[in-house]
């Protein structure tokens, strides 16, 4: 009989990949977080000239580069006014190792890990691979989450808490007062703050805000990419942000995992943190229009919708049925409850594809709904 490890047989298929994989080729996908723009062509030539130049055909340093490490500190210090010291960055293979790498090195056995519910669904299935106790907090009304919820769900036994702003599934945006809030959390109770700031510079309204701006300790780790930001979710190439201790435990992790992030990506990340950023600017914009469009849309459906803050989905609440419905009409959403339990009764639809799918896809979603009711 083949025998399987108990920790993989904790975690099943991501409900987001398993909808991802079964779309037809006629479908509207508005299922996968990806944006639709190309690669800015800056980012691109970088890659080509790296590649051509032969520089990336070895390993780099496991951490990575130095250029690239220095290049992202320098935008910390630019964007944020945050001194970071490059030592204390590990370019990982996409937000998701990064994301991997905080949980394994800081989870043990029995030790549990606070997360949004609904919430992106690494967080659960990590924390079961790191033999972890998931304890997911609902949200509030405005999808965002409650600093109180997270501190009335430590107990002894909790290792970690993660922040997610602006945040997949919901979009939501947490405020500068909910940041300070989590960075005291973390001070206060010795617990370690993950901070997933994939989406940062997607935001729509408000600013976004770090837990690692309201702390001078080394309990609030920061992750971000490269992905969302420059359209490079296929170059795989994001980072981790902590201290010298904390950075030590996952580079021993990282190095038998990756021995280091993909070369020619590395230079590419370096072009995109260094280079102009009217690209990033003028597709965040191209994102709010798309937002107004998505939530009128389903408005004329009639379905109720909180409005998110920034990333690019959105998460409606809707009837019995809705999702199979639409899914078999051939427009791709993910349920709700693929993030967690409290997503139950809602859906999320991703508006980083085309305004001329977006507007298919919305009547379709009208007659569908209007047939269920």
């Amino acid at each position: 009989m083949t025998h399987f490890a108990d920790r993989v047989e904790r975690v099943s298929i991501s409900g987001i990949r398993e909808v991802f994989e079964a779309a037809g080729e006629d479908a509207i996908n508005l299922g996968l977080g990806q944006p639709d723009f190309p690669t800015p062509s800056h980012v691109r030539k970088a890659a080509h000239e790296a590649i051509d130049s032969g520089i990336v055909d070895g390993y780099t340093s496991n951490k990575g580069t130095a250029s690239l490490r220095t290049a992202i500190a320098d935008r910390y210090e630019a964007d944020y006014g945050r001194s970071v010291d490059p030592e204390r960055i590990i370019a990982t293979s996409g937000g998701s190792e990064a994301l991997h790498l905080a949980i394994q090195a800081h989870v043990g056995p029995g030790e549990e890990v606070i997360f949004p519910d609904p919430g992106f669904v690494s967080y659960d299935a990590l924390t079961r691979l790191a033999d972890g106790v998931p304890r997911p907090v609902g949200l509030r009304e405005d999808r965002t989450m409650s600093p109180d919820a997270v501190e009335n769900a430590i107990t002894d036994q909790t290792a970690a808490f993660v922040v997610n702003s602006p945040a997949n599934p919901t979009g939501a945006v947490q405020s500068k007062a909910d940041m300070r809030a989590f960075a005291r959390i973390a001070e206060e109770y010795d617990l370690l703050c993950i901070s997933d700031e994939v989406y940062e510079h997607i935001v729509f309204e408000g600013e976004h805000h770090s837990p690692a701006d309201f702390t001078t300790s080394d309990n609030v780790i920061v992750i971000s990419a490269c992905s969302k930001t420059y359209s490079m979710t296929g170059w795989r190439l994001g980072w981790v942000i902590a201290s010298e201790p904390r950075i030590e435990r996952m580079l021993r992790l990282h190095q038998y995992a990756q021995a280091c992030a993909s070369a020619p990506a590395q230079y590419a990340a370096e072009a995109a943190l260094r280079g102009p950023r009217d690209c990033v600017e003028d597709m965040v914009a191209t994102f709010e229009e798309r937002r107004s469009l998505v939530l009128d849309g389903l408005a004329d459906a009639g379905l109720s919708t909180p409005k998110p803050r920034g990333a690019f989905y959105v998460m409606p609440a809707v009837p019995d049925g809705w999702t199979e419905a639409v899914i078999d009409a051939g427009v791709i959403v993910v349920p709700g409850e693929a993030f967690g339990d409290r997503g139950a009764g809602t859906a999320r639809l991703s508006y980083a594809t085309g305004s001329d799918e977006l507007t298919a896809a919305l009547e379709i979603i009208q007659d569908v709904t209007g047939s269920l009711r």
